[in-house]
């Protein structure tokens, strides 16, 4: 019912007020993960620990997502693989370990096909990065209809949070802490956030021809049941 507690901090980088979690662990290997949407990094609470005991271990929430600043500009997948860039020279990383669920997987994806980098190996799925997307209706609304878009945008915060835990959760229900955090990651912020979809088509072509370049140990894990983007796409 309660998550064990994660060492939230905040950091300034390139101008942009990042949210971000930090465990040292002296010789361990090094694992950064990126948050999911409508999640933040609140969503790796439940394992934290786990994962520090055996990872030197780094989190942060995109910018514009969870509790991360960031307006439009970062509302594509280019823009925040080149802040995933950013982030790892910031913290001087090396021979880093990403993982990037949902929203976190384009720009994982960006980063490695575009930058020399000392990534030992990367974890993605749940997300945008093959083009044609195979979407279900709720993307394929967001994407393709100002309508839609708008409903969305009026319903704010509290129904996206809320739709996203009913739909999304086979396995697991986000208890009050986590949904807590999501609610506020993203209220007041919808709107911006909505442009990250609209703009689906320009993304998708930015990092679909940087599949074939990457030659990275790869996991890919994708949901049986996943209601939001099928299993097609990890195929």
């Amino acid at each position: 019912e309660q998550p064990a507690p994660m060492p939230l901090k905040y950091v300034d980088i390139d101008g942009v007020h990042i949210r971000y979690a930090h465990s040292h662990a002296e010789g361990k290997p090094t694992l950064v993960m990126l948050c999911p949407f409508p999640q933040s990094i609140m969503a790796y609470a439940p394992i934290w620990a786990d994962l520090a005991s055996h990872y030197n271990l780094y989190a942060y929430d995109l910018p514009g997502f969870g509790r991360s600043n960031g307006g439009l500009s970062f509302m594509t997948f280019k823009s925040q693989g080149e802040f995933l860039n950013k982030f790892i020279e910031h913290f001087q990383i090396t021979d880093a370990h990403l993982l990037g669920p949902d929203v976190g997987m384009p720009s994982i994806i960006y980063y490695v096909g575009t930058y020399t980098n000392t990534t030992k190996s990367i974890i993605i799925g749940d997300g945008p990065a093959i083009a044609p997307s195979s979407n279900a209706s709720i993307i394929s609304k967001m994407v393709d209809s100002a309508f839609w878009r708008l409903i969305f945008r009026i319903a704010g915060a509290g129904a996206l949070t809320e739709a996203g835990a009913r739909i999304c959760y086979v396995n697991y229900r986000p208890n009050i802490t986590e949904m807590s955090d999501y609610k506020r990651s993203y209220t007041g912020r919808v709107g911006p956030i909505l442009e990250w979809f609209k703009g689906y088509p320009e993304s998708l072509a930015t990092v679909d021809p940087l599949l074939d370049k990457i030659e990275l140990p790869t996991l890919v894990f994708w949901g049986d049941n996943d209601a939001i983007l099928y299993p097609a796409n990890g195929e």
